[in-house]
Formats: C-alpha cells, structure tokens, sequence
C-alpha cells in the first residue's frame, strides 16, 4: 500500500501542512478548518496547492 504524503497550502489562508495522498478521512485545515483532501477509496482528492512531494513510497 505505497503512498506519498504532500505539503499543501491552504486556498483560504495559506498555512502549509502534510496530508497522505491516500487519506481515509476527510482532512481539514489546522488553522481555518477548510477542506484540505476528501477521500475518494483511492487516491484522495486534494483541494489546495500540492506545494511539495515530501515522501514517496
């Protein structure tokens, strides 16, 4: 079950954070609670700008 995790921005308020590329549950943003990333059985559809690759398995 290889994965990457991504560090996105926020659209809302630009805070940075890491989110799995294949995330079970809805992740919200730390700071404004925005939607970062909705599950989707697979790959999870990210809402924000994939600022960088961190790690890739």
């Amino acid at each position: 079950m290889p994965g990457s995790f991504h560090q996105v921005a926020c659209p809302d308020c630009d805070n940075e954070q890491i989110v799995f590329g294949k995330a079970s549950s809805i992740v919200t943003c730390a700071v404004c609670g925005h939607t970062l990333a909705t599950p989707t059985g697979g790959e999870a559809v990210i809402e924000g700008d994939v600022v960088d690759t961190v790690e890739a398995r």
